[in-house]
């Protein structure tokens, strides 16, 4: 989360939500938001129903919940999808930005 935290200006310059869904309950959540002063949103979700919905790996040998990026369009659709094999494997901002460059990027006239 701490590069989310640093780049936060750039998504927030492209009018993107950044939320981090995680599987702790809202007291923890709330303590570590405060901790951490992250400036994006943070969703409490111990039961996982929202982890489920986007199909986010357990892997118990590799310490639980590998990580997940979506990336969903302001029609609802999601756009991209990213499932980490192992905790490290989350894609850097810049390629999410440049994604949601040309997720964003009008139509050309070929289009």
């Amino acid at each position: 989360m701490a590069q989310l935290r640093h780049d936060y200006s750039q998504f927030v310059d492209r009018d993107v939500e950044v939320v981090v869904v995680g599987p702790e309950d809202a007291s923890a959540f709330s303590k570590y938001w405060q901790a951490h002063s992250l400036p994006f949103v943070g969703l409490p979700d111990p039961t996982y129903s929202v982890l489920k919905l986007y199909g986010q790996e357990v892997n118990l040998f590799k310490l639980g919940r590998m990580p997940a990026q979506v990336l969903i369009d302001k029609a609802g659709i999601a756009r991209f999808c990213h499932y980490g094999h192992d905790m490290a494997d989350i894609p850097e901002n810049q390629e999410v930005l440049a994604l949601v460059d040309e997720i964003n990027a009008p139509p050309s006239e070929s289009d």
